[in-house]
């Protein structure tokens, strides 16, 4: 069974950093290509971010470009998001996702 499970999420100031992670079991995350996504209650899923089967080649939304780094590895079947600089209008809940496999996702809440 795939499952894939988010963790990191949580309370921060406007300015403020996470990192959340994304573990995988029940397939070979080195065979995929990874992403984020999220969503905020009542509105659809916004991608965030992808990261290609190697590693080396990444892609970000515009609203986080340069703010959020996405890495991954392959050795742990582990998906990372580190964003920096956080705001407000980024609180939702994230997931990582690959195929059409999402996991429950991790809360993220910027406020003051």
């Amino acid at each position: 069974e795939v499952q894939l499970v988010e963790s990191g999420g949580g309370w921060v100031q406007p300015g403020g950093s996470l990192r959340l992670s994304c573990v995988g079991s029940g397939f070979t995350m080195s065979r995929y290509a990874m992403s984020w996504v999220r969503q905020v209650p009542g509105k659809g899923l916004e991608w965030v971010s992808s990261i290609n089967i190697a590693g080396n080649r990444t892609t970000y939304a515009d609203s986080v470009k340069g703010r959020f780094t996405i890495s991954r590895d392959n050795a742990e079947n582990r998906l990372y998001l580190q964003m920096n600089n956080l705001r407000p209008e980024d609180t939702a809940v994230y997931h990582c996702v690959f195929a059409s496999n999402r996991g429950q996702g991790t809360q993220v809440t910027v406020s003051s």
